[in-house]
């Protein structure tokens, strides 16, 4: 979970995009207006967000009595079926309904990632395999979505720059070699960071294995290839690394990962291809 603080924010400032100078349509409704409302999920998915969807109704709880009081009937990671009621609120009318659409926002958003993960997920069954994430995330919501990644089974790859060393092909290519970037990482980094770096070809990865990368990201490598990178990384006395596969991960490729020997997939596909999950709040008579 990310720290309270960074949730606070993000749902600071998503509620000052939304209702800036005030909600001039809530307050047509009588201010004392007391009601009750249930959250019903649309269709199957992963529940992630809660966290989110609270804090939205807690900064708007200005008055304690009228405080707005959300039950769940479900906990992140959890299953939801379709047309299933994951949570009832009860409080003031207002503040219902001017914090619906940006819970509901950060909840389809959230879930959606958790939900596309656990999909992917589910194909890896019975591997030692680990589904990791990449820094392809929506602007401002890292830290969330990669809190749903972990809901929906995934695992977290580098959270940034700043902690992770990943050698590129640009990086290669303004260094001069594989070896050049991987010596420099090791002068001018801590030793607690892993050195990985991105290999297109084989003669790329036995550069690599030599000057001792601890992991090798094989990129857009076809089966075969990634079959005969295997064996190299595994003949190789001197050094083995971790191998991590990236690059047209589908549905249907997956299976056949499974059998090849890797340790790692990662895909940018389930932090923005995701389809956000559809809620939709309904007031009781």
């Amino acid at each position: 979970m990310p720290p309270y603080s960074t949730i606070q924010t993000q749902v600071s400032q998503a509620l000052a995009e939304d209702i800036g100078s005030g909600d001039v349509t809530a307050a047509l409704i009588p201010e004392n207006n007391q009601i009750t409302a249930q959250l019903i999920c649309r269709e199957k998915a992963i529940l992630c967000g809660t966290d989110w969807f609270d804090e939205v109704f807690r900064q708007l709880n200005t008055v304690s009595d009228n405080a707005t009081r959300v039950h769940w009937h479900f906990n992140d990671g959890e299953r939801i079926a379709e047309e299933q009621c994951v949570c009832t609120l009860k409080g003031n009318a207002q503040a219902i309904l001017t914090g619906e659409r940006t819970a509901m926002n950060f909840l389809q958003t959230l879930s959606g990632t958790a939900t596309v993960t656990a999909d992917y997920v589910k194909y890896l069954t019975g591997s030692h395999i680990k589904l990791l994430d990449t820094r392809k995330t929506i602007p401002g919501l890292r830290e969330a979505q990669k809190y749903a990644v972990r809901c929906g089974g995934g695992y977290n790859h580098r959270h940034g720059l700043f902690d992770g060393i990943l050698i590129k092909e640009n990086h290669i290519m303004a260094a001069g070699s594989i070896s050049n970037a991987i010596q420099n990482a090791r002068d001018n980094s801590p030793h607690t960071l892993k050195i990985e770096v991105e290999i297109e070809t084989l003669e790329e990865l036995q550069e690599a294995l030599a000057a001792r990368a601890d992991i090798l990201l094989l990129d857009n490598m076809s089966n075969e290839m990634l079959a005969q990178a295997v064996q190299l990384n595994k003949s190789n006395q001197q050094h083995q690394a971790k191998l991590e596969v990236s690059g047209n991960i589908t549905h249907e490729r997956l299976n056949d990962l499974t059998h090849i020997g890797i340790d790692f997939i990662s895909t940018g596909a389930i932090t923005k291809h995701l389809s956000a999950t559809d809620f939709s709040l309904r007031f009781e008579q």
